[in-house]
């Protein structure tokens, strides 16, 4: 199995990602990665190793970057060349930690969308209270959406949920301002119709405050409203650890308190890591492609790895694709 990773891209780059990558051949022995960038930063970086491959990249597309312009005049850049690997099948799945509207529109434009798929979702697992971990779609890749678009959502994101999370008959909810049937935007009150007569286990309408307590597997949104959840998410959970940091620091008797409670509270931390699941999935392409947080450190690359491993081992794009056909089959 191979996987290109665009080793330019991100807060922390090239350096935490060559060394995620190393990290991550050495735990997954049946993967060989690319590493696409500028030649002469990774090989000052990197050893001989006979399942990494370095592909060279003029250029880099950067945050500041408009995606699209970006995508199709930089093509000599790491995202983008990440992304030609796949398309031309020299690689399975690709990774990126940089600017995210650049790497949706590689997915589209270069590795392209599975048939019948009509629009892509960002898809990250989100932590839970119980470690187990939920599925959000989208939360960003089309700000703008249809209530057919919930429904692949749905149906994706429920493959996704069993194929590669292992979790059988994944729960399904629709992210609304209430739980009762008929709440919420003609977008959701329509989107629950058709969720309800899908092929999934869909249970209902769920509000924001219960998703960290695990109400469901998948989560179904629209982009805006998912980018905003995702994003209280991430935001409460940094503040909370300052805030609890401050108080343990305020005076020697926190202090010493604070040393007797550090590994619990580095386990809390964990349990919130996002980092801990990999990237998030850009679902409804052809081939696997993984958005990774654009702070990532080296651990959060060996997650990504493995989360691009695990979907094409476990053909999560041809799952989706067939699955898509069948309902189109039965409607006829």
């Amino acid at each position: 199995m191979k996987i290109a990773i665009d080793a330019m891209g991100g807060d922390h780059a090239p350096e935490e990602i060559v060394n995620g990558a190393m990290n991550a051949l050495k735990v997954y022995e049946d993967i060989e990665i690319t590493l696409v960038g500028d030649e002469q930063e990774i090989n000052g970086l990197v050893g001989d190793h006979e399942r990494l491959h370095v592909l060279h990249a003029s250029e880099k597309i950067t945050n500041e970057d408009e995606p699209v312009r970006a995508v199709r005049r930089k093509k000599q850049s790491s995202l983008v060349l990440a992304a030609e690997e796949v398309k031309q099948k020299r690689a399975d799945a690709c990774i990126s930690t940089g600017n995210t509207g650049a790497l949706m529109s590689a997915g589209l434009f270069v590795v392209g969308r599975i048939e019948g798929v009509e629009r892509p979702a960002l898809s990250p697992t989100l932590p839970t209270l119980d470690g187990k971990g939920f599925l959000m779609l989208d939360v960003g890749a089309n700000v703008d959406a249809k209530a057919a678009h919930l429904l692949q959502y749905g149906i994706i994101g429920s493959i996704y949920a069993e194929k590669v999370r292992g979790i059988a008959s994944p729960r399904v909810g629709l992210l609304n301002v209430g739980t009762e049937d008929g709440k919420g935007s003609e977008l959701t009150k329509q989107s629950f119709d058709l969720l309800k007569e899908a092929p999934i286990n869909f249970v209902g309408n769920v509000e924001a405050r219960d998703l960290l307590d695990g109400i469901a597997d998948v989560v179904v949104t629209d982009g805006f409203t998912g980018n905003v959840a995702l994003k209280t998410i991430e935001g409460t959970a940094s503040n909370m650890f300052k805030m609890i940091k401050e108080t343990f620091m305020s005076n020697m008797k926190t202090k010493m308190a604070a040393a007797l409670v550090k590994n619990d509270l580095k386990g809390l931390k964990d349990k919130l890591d996002y980092s801990e699941y990999g990237g998030a999935g850009l679902l409804g392409l052809s081939a696997p492609v993984i958005k990774a947080h654009g702070s990532s450190d080296r651990r959060a690359i060996v997650n990504a790895v493995r989360q691009a491993r695990d979907m094409v081992e476990k053909e999560v794009s041809a799952t989706i694709q067939t699955t898509l056909e069948q309902m189109e089959g039965e409607k006829e």
